[in-house]
């Protein structure tokens, strides 16, 4: 699992993060800060199972249900996105938990960020067309990434 150095803006997000969960009472164990340092440390998108192994190797005592029930409750928290990928499962994305566009491969399963200014302003135009008040959106692209376009695949 690639990991993006910290940056004092994800260092600022744990604090964060760890301030909100202590306000609604949540104990904060050495495993829980591990497991949000490794969902906002990673830029892959990593499912429940990266982390657990990430995790697990600085904490072995780890269960895999403990990295679920922490990711579950971050994503109730709006801490990080849940992106489910149907048969392929769950990722997170931690360093970006507020809707937005991927291009997620077909082949490997990479998620990358698509950041395109356009869908904000179809999604007001949605709003306006039709009188509906949007809460969030989904919007997301299958292809194939350049990566396995260079081995050999269409």
């Amino acid at each position: 699992m690639n990991s993006t150095y910290p940056t004092p803006e994800t260092t600022e997000r744990l604090e964060t993060i760890l301030q909100a969960l202590r306000q609604r009472g949540c104990r904060l164990t050495p495993q829980r800060s591990a497991i949000l340092r490794a969902v906002l440390s990673s830029d892959e998108h990593p499912t429940a199972e990266q982390v657990f192994s990430q995790v697990r190797a600085e904490f072995p005592m780890t269960s895999l249900a403990t990295v679920y029930n922490t990711l579950g409750l971050l994503r109730e928290m709006g801490a990080v996105l849940e992106i489910g990928l149907g048969h392929g499962g769950m990722r997170y994305d931690g360093l970006r938990p507020e809707p937005h566009p991927h291009l997620i491969c077909t082949q490997c399963q990479a998620i990358l960020d698509a950041d395109l200014p356009e869908l904000k302003a179809l999604g007001e135009a949605v709003s306006q067309a039709t009188g509906f008040r949007i809460n969030s959106h989904r919007f997301d692209f299958f292809g194939i990434c350049p990566r396995c376009q260079q081995n050999g695949y269409n």
